[in-house]
């Protein structure tokens, strides 16, 4: 394979993965939205789009494979595939927690909410974010844009923090609120869970750039 052609090949497989995580953002959204607004219909969207999401990881794999396969590649170019199939890897991660939070939105379809949903919207929006810049910092090459999403993570973990004690406090003062609030309490999980996938994506990033491999989940 010229090398001109290689090179198409491999900004093909960078915009698969940009699409990918485009559509692993708006997972995010709409699977908060359902839980929010009691949307049911917009969480078996979420729950129907997984085996899009999973499609595209494996394509992306493929890609890859065939890349190596059809050309020797450089050292630089297989560290180039080598974190393109692992950030695809955290990206359908995160569609599955996207996936388990709209599942949770069926659960909890008839019941009235024993409070407004403040905290988690906005632990969301976080994750998002922080999803939509590792990206940028992945495209980019910016290893300083990397290490300052992973310090978002500490956020992430102060909120869960905060919204674990209110949580265990309303069960304590009413147990009937005990399963309500568990299902709550995943969704902060899943979301913590996706900031650490994130977090992941930043990692390659900068294993990408500088061939270093750090633990920024520590």
């Amino acid at each position: 394979m010229p090398r001109k052609v290689f090179d198409l090949h491999l900004e093909e497989m960078h915009t698969d993965l940009l699409r990918m995580g485009s559509m692993v953002e708006k997972q995010i959204f709409q699977c908060i939205e359902s839980l929010v607004n009691h949307d049911i219909q917009l969480a078996q969207s979420v729950i129907d789009n997984d085996d899009i999401i999973d499609d595209m990881q494996k394509e992306i794999e493929n890609k890859a494979i065939k890349l190596i396969a059809m050309q020797q590649p450089l050292a630089v170019d297989l560290r180039n595939i080598f974190t393109a199939t692992k950030i695809v890897t955290d990206l359908e991660r995160i569609a599955d927690h996207a996936v388990d939070i709209a599942k949770i939105t069926k659960r909890l379809n008839t019941d009235k909410y024993i409070k407004p949903l403040i905290d988690i919207p906005k632990m969301a929006n976080i994750v998002k974010e922080m999803l939509k810049v590792s990206l940028d910092a992945y495209i980019k090459g910016d290893i300083d844009c990397a290490y300052d999403i992973c310090k978002k993570d500490d956020e992430i973990d102060a909120i869960y923090k905060q919204i674990f004690s209110e949580f265990l406090l309303m069960m304590m003062e009413n147990p009937k609120t005990i399963n309500q609030i568990t299902q709550f309490l995943f969704v902060c999980k899943y979301l913590e869970r996706i900031a650490d996938h994130t977090t992941n994506i930043c990692e390659w990033t900068i294993y990408l750039v500088t061939g270093e491999q750090i633990d920024l989940n520590e």
